[in-house]
């Protein structure tokens, strides 16, 4: 058994999130720490909303309220919205924390300590018109070097080199288009050049294991070819104080310092919540322990050069040395696992320009599992993919209801009609050894592809064998097994059915928590297969505000096996689990997008 740590990326707070979002880190996410719970491991999964930097300060003062009353408001929802989708956090936390606070500072002074923050004078970009400094990722223009329109002011995109918003060409503020105003300011710079060479060597080590996305690890070692300091404090009054300068309060920690710090404060507030407050070390000082760390491609760099250089510096790992601050000698990343982006219809997801689906509004309108089934399926895991209300249809009517959902439906109502409970088996034939050796041999095989981040290949299989179970209904014909003579034959296949289901819902509940559930109360089960999370109303254990988390009991998760079949479980009549959906829904959802069709 390993200790696993999955460090799920932190949804920012300006706004409700959209499926592009949790196609990225949520339902993959999810996944794979669920079927590893179920693999035996001791798995913690943290996450929270991410609630500093200007663009929250900006949406607020288009609202006409504070920031705190924005992230408050944007925090619940997107805490409602991904308990709704099932995501089995061991503790969803936030930002604004005292304790993520506490924990930032003394990570800064750590580093700061071990000499890898300097200070340096830079031009600081400030809007005209507010005298609010702009972040960089709010400044435009050409990219320098291969010449590319709409470069950020903190990176390219199309090339992939970081950037400073001076060295942009005809640098404009995406937020009203103004020029920005250059001054001189002095900040604190993380001193990447001196941590390069370890990164690295450890970018090499993680090559050498096979495991990485080719993307990633090609991506983080090109950004080190040309690897500059950094600066890691900004000139804002939203964010976390800057230790030593108490006495400037419009400078702050650059909201990417503190974000990726949130894995282990989240951690860390979890050990506390417990009442164990070391136990958080066993996932981060154990050098045996695994962590996976899940987000879309536009976070790649944060992830596996900005956060590594954290960790290293404050473990005093870099050229001026240094040793390992009060946190202990931290683990760094065993994989990287980036996905690509979701298009919505052929275009990309844009909230400020109405192409966007709202988790929400998804899950108010369809089930919870009809949504993961589509991103598990068909989601952005090795290259950018495309969600259509046509496909969203297809696929459910298609794969979930006609296919598992028959399965499931046609096997209960078979039992229920003919002995209203689970049969004993009599003797087996060919044609049954052959099924259930395959649905066995499952576990395996679709185990190793969650376990390497294969989740399309993983559920492919998963319902491949699901067409294989449908083939031997059609092929034994249960359903004309009418007679006397016939009735110890029937009694074999339906338990062969039973037996079968039960074993392909273990499989399927990873990607179809919700669901999961059902079909095991259908068969006459009594187990919770998926365990669900919960949101609960908590006090801030330091003092400040309280907040919802999402946390959950997930301890008991049925093995990642073959389970033999209850015979005698009763069986009723079944209601069918997935709903159908009617082909109508495309228009309609079309209709308010005020979208066209995406070309074949």
């Amino acid at each position: 058994m390993s200790t696993v740590l999955s460090a799920v990326a932190w949804p920012y707070a300006n706004g409700p999130r959209h499926i592009g979002h949790v196609a990225g880190f949520g339902v993959p996410s999810d996944v794979f720490s669920r079927y590893m719970r179920m693999a035996g491991h001791d798995v913690l999964m943290v996450s929270g909303t991410d609630e500093h930097g200007t663009p929250i300060l900006v949406a607020a003062d288009a609202e006409g309220i504070t920031a705190k009353e924005l992230a408050d408001r944007n925090n619940r929802l997107i805490v409602e919205d991904l308990v709704a989708l099932g995501l089995s956090y061991d503790l969803f936390t936030r930002t604004t924390t005292r304790n993520h606070y506490d924990v930032v500072q003394r990570m800064f002074v750590a580093v700061r300590d071990n000499g890898y923050l300097v200070q340096q004078t830079t031009m600081a970009a400030i809007s005209p018109s507010t005298g609010r400094t702009l972040p960089d990722r709010y400044i435009e223009g050409t990219c320098p070097i291969c010449g590319t329109p709409g470069a950020r002011g903190d990176q390219c995109d199309a090339c992939g080199n970081q950037l400073d918003p001076t060295d942009l060409i005809d640098p404009v503020s995406r937020i009203n288009g103004e020029i920005p105003k250059f001054v001189e300011t002095t900040h604190w710079f993380l001193d990447l050049p001196s941590l390069a060479s370890e990164l690295g060597r450890w970018l090499d080590e993680r090559e050498a294991t096979g495991l990485w996305r080719p993307n990633v690890i090609r991506f983080s070692q090109n950004i080190l070819e040309d690897i500059k300091p950094r600066a890691m404090t900004r000139d804002i009054d939203w964010g976390i104080p800057v230790p030593g300068w108490e006495d400037q309060p419009t400078k702050r920690l650059y909201v990417w310092f503190d974000a990726v710090i949130g894995y282990l404060s989240a951690s860390i507030e979890w050990a506390r919540r417990l009442g164990d407050p070391d136990r958080w070390r066993r996932w981060w000082n154990d050098p045996e322990a695994l962590s996976y760390y899940f987000m879309g491609k536009d976070n790649i760099v944060f992830h596996s050069q900005i956060w590594p250089a954290e960790l290293l510096a404050q473990n005093g790992a870099g050229d001026h040395g240094g040793t390992p601050g009060e946190f202990g000698q931290l683990n760094l990343p065993t994989e990287v696992v980036s996905s690509e982006f979701l298009t919505m219809e052929g275009k990309k997801f844009s909230s400020s320009k109405g192409v966007v689906i709202y988790v929400r509004d998804v899950l108010e309108r369809y089930q919870a599992d009809a949504l993961r089934y589509f991103i598990s399926a068909a989601g952005p895991e090795n290259q950018d993919a495309d969600f259509t209300w046509s496909e969203f249809v297809s696929r459910t009517n298609n794969e979930l209801v006609a296919g598992w959902g028959n399965l499931v439906n046609r096997t209960a109502a078979m039992i229920a009609k003919n002995v209203g409970e689970i049969p004993a088996a009599g003797e087996f034939e060919q044609i049954d050894r052959d099924l259930l050796d395959q649905i066995e041999a499952g576990f395996v095989t679709v185990g190793g592809l969650i376990e390497a981040h294969r989740q399309r290949a993983a559920i492919a299989e998963i319902m491949r064998l699901v067409g294989e179970a449908n083939r031997y209904v059609s092929e034994t014909e249960p359903f004309k097994m009418t007679t006397e003579d016939q009735r110890p034959r029937l009694l074999t296949v339906l338990h062969v059915l039973a037996q079968t289901v039960t074993d392909l819902n273990t499989m399927l509940a990873p990607f179809l928590p919700h669901s999961a559930n059902e079909v095991e109360k259908a068969l006459g089960g009594s187990l919770v297969i998926a365990p669900m999370p919960q949101m609960q109303e908590v006090e801030d254990l330091d003092g400040g505000d309280p907040y919802p988390i999402i946390t959950g009991e997930y301890s008991d998760t049925p093995a990642w096996a073959h389970r033999e079949v209850q015979v005698g479980a009763p069986v009723a009549k079944p209601t069918p689990i997935f709903q159908k959906l009617d082909p109508s829904i495309i228009e309609e959802e079309l209709a308010r997008l005020g979208a066209e069709p995406a070309e074949a």
